[in-house]
């Protein structure tokens, strides 16, 4: 027996793999999507910019109606009435001569005061509102949306280090109460620089406020069913989310107390610090072996099963033991591998590239999305709602199809189809209803895309480097979320062009992802050589749903009777279970056996 490795996942299926404690953790997945919507999404309805036009005073306090005033004192261009424009005339006299409409020869100059018309954003005033960022000044909401992307990047940095090295729930309160505290501070911000600095604390706290939660959610449930957990959680409680988000400003009705509110669910999160577990498998690689101990027995406690002390020793010593590698694992020179040893060989290079470029264009493409449905024509409100709620179904299919239909095709039809219902919108008036439909439904193609390539890039990139790498990837794609607020920017000129550009970028995403190989059913490469390796014997056409799929040899007689009633060999890692992450630098999937129950 002194022979066997034995780690956490290993005794798991003892402990339970998923039952009362599993189903726990799951609905705790739900205060922590909803976190993400409050960070992610609120500030796209504070910087709605309402319809307005020039202040003239004269004219307000002559008490005439909001369409007198435009028709006597707003120039009137393509476009209808100017926003940014004002006829330079005595209105006083205008007045007492009985003027009711505007001669079009008058002299024209700038605003220096609007008025707001609160029917297109829910009511509501905004920050663009009571700080007058429009004409020249409209550019400030985008400039603070890329200045959040910006925290995002430094957050990512900073929590995967501070995640290493206090642990995961450490950093999940961590983030919940940044995110609470500047969500209280962005209600008295009265000046650009006050919003900037706010957001861009709260660009610390963004993914890493939820992300923790979905790891370690994800970790203390088996692999069979990570498929339902990783995905219904995000269908459920994401979706739910940003569904009601619109709904929630708009029964508030203001957007500082809308901002204050939003930090009290934050703080509440902060107390499960005493009740969540701590990530097993970092508890194991800080050699705190006793806490991964109390862990497993409390999850077989809730579950209603007993781990035999036998099988606990074994990982105790196991733990131990962790240092001695067989001649089957990684070397312990890769498991120091950066990321710079993804680029020293070609075509580990050539794939490293395509994920990191690939990665780029999709969160452009999907949060230029989420942010266009400002430029439809539409309700912002109701478009928002349509658009988002596209996310159930979209994740249901990927649960459904992605291990029947592989993740390279699958992930290029769903980029280019959302590509060129993008491009269709050039067909419609800018008034017809053919764009947002055609515009939600590419949205729904890249909310497919964006699931797939989630876990696509964790499964090419080689074990012993795969956490820095997923890590990246994704800063890379914060880097790309700078400028999807430019992009919509764009749509003040001409609402057409922002699903132009996106949908260009969708296809260019979904071509270059053809140059990956194809994961579902393959072994996960685990050292720098298999990342190198991977994928040679596939051709450009492989096709996982009608490809033959030989089982792997059973045990003879002779094996099993040589090993205990309870363990049985375990096979290589391969890419047929959705939901798997692998965040942890140290995590080492280990391939030597599993404990199953004796009476097997």
């Amino acid at each position: 027996m002194d022979d066997y490795h034995v780690d956490f996942d290993d005794v798991l299926p003892l402990a339970g793999e998923f039952g009362r404690y599993q189903w726990l953790l799951f609905f705790a997945l739900a205060p922590f999507c909803f976190n993400l919507v409050f960070v992610y999404f609120m500030q796209f309805f504070m910087t709605l910019e309402p319809n307005h036009w020039c202040l003239v005073p004269e004219l307000l306090e002559a008490n005439l109606t909001s369409e007198e005033r435009k028709n006597l004192s707003i120039p009137i261009g393509s476009a209808g009435f100017s926003k940014c424009q004002v006829y330079d005339v005595d209105y006083k006299t205008l007045l007492q001569e009985g003027f009711t409409s505007a001669d079009p020869s008058w002299p024209v100059k700038d605003c220096s005061q609007w008025e707001y018309d609160f029917s297109t954003t829910g009511n509501f005033p905004t920050i663009v509102s009571e700080l007058n960022w429009v004409c020249d000044r409209s550019w400030y909401g985008t400039l603070a949306q890329s200045v959040f992307f910006l925290g995002a990047i430094v957050g990512g940095i900073i929590c995967g280090w501070a995640a290493d090295k206090y642990g995961r729930v450490p950093v999940l309160v961590a983030t919940n109460l940044i995110g609470a505290i500047c969500s209280l501070l962005t209600a008295t911000a009265w000046s650009l620089g006050e919003f900037l600095v706010y957001r861009f604390l709260i660009g610390l706290a963004f993914d890493n406020i939820f992300v923790m939660m979905y790891v370690l959610a994800i970790e203390y449930v088996g692999p069979k069913h990570r498929t339902l957990v990783a995905n219904l959680s995000i269908a459920l409680f994401y979706t739910a989310g940003t569904v009601l988000l619109p709904w929630y400003m708009v029964l508030i009705g203001d957007w500082r107390i809308a901002s204050v509110a939003s930090g009290f669910p934050m703080i509440l999160t902060c107390t499960l610090y005493w009740i969540l577990p701590e990530s097993a498998r970092w508890l194991l690689t800080q050699g705190r072996v006793d806490e991964t101990v109390e862990i497993l027995k409390k999850i077989a406690e809730v579950n209603g099963k007993k781990i035999p002390e036998k099988v606990l020793m074994d990982m105790k010593r196991s733990a131990i033991e962790e240092n001695s590698a067989s001649p089957d694992e990684p070397s312990q020179e890769d498991w120091n591998a950066s990321f710079l040893d993804l680029l020293k060989t070609p075509r580990l290079r050539r794939n490293t590239l395509i994920i990191c470029f690939m990665w780029m264009l999709l969160t452009l493409v999907y949060d230029g999305h989420v942010r266009n449905v400002m430029n439809l024509p539409l309700d912002v409100f109701v478009s928002f709602t349509v658009a988002s709620a596209t996310e159930l179904p979209a994740d249901l299919l990927v649960v459904f199809f992605l291990d029947r239909w592989g993740r390279r095709w699958f992930l290029f039809v769903a980029l280019v189809l959302s590509g060129v219902l993008s491009i269709l919108t050039c067909a419609f008036p800018a008034t017809s209803i053919g764009i947002p439909v055609l515009a939600i439904l590419g949205r729904f193609c890249v909310n497919i895309a964006f699931n797939i390539g989630l876990q696509y890039a964790s499964e090419v990139l080689p074990t012993v480097v795969r956490a820095q790498g997923v890590a990246v990837v994704h800063i890379m794609g914060y880097v790309a979320g700078l400028l999807s607020p430019l992009v919509v920017f764009i749509g003040t000129i001409n609402t057409i062009i922002p699903l132009v550009i996106l949908g260009v970028a969708s296809i260019i995403s979904g071509s270059i992802s053809l140059g990956l190989p194809e994961t579902l059913h393959r072994d996960l490469p685990q050292t720098i050589d298999d990342g190198e390796k991977f994928g040679r014997d596939q051709s450009f056409c492989d096709f996982p749903c009608i490809a033959d799929r030989k089982p792997s040899p059973p045990l003879s007689l002779g094996e099993i009777g040589q090993q205990p009633s309870f363990i049985r060999p375990r096979l290589r890692q391969r890419a047929s279970v959705r939901g798997e992450t692998y965040r942890s630098t140290l995590i080492k999937h280990r391939m030597e056996v599993v404990y199953l129950p004796a009476a097997i």
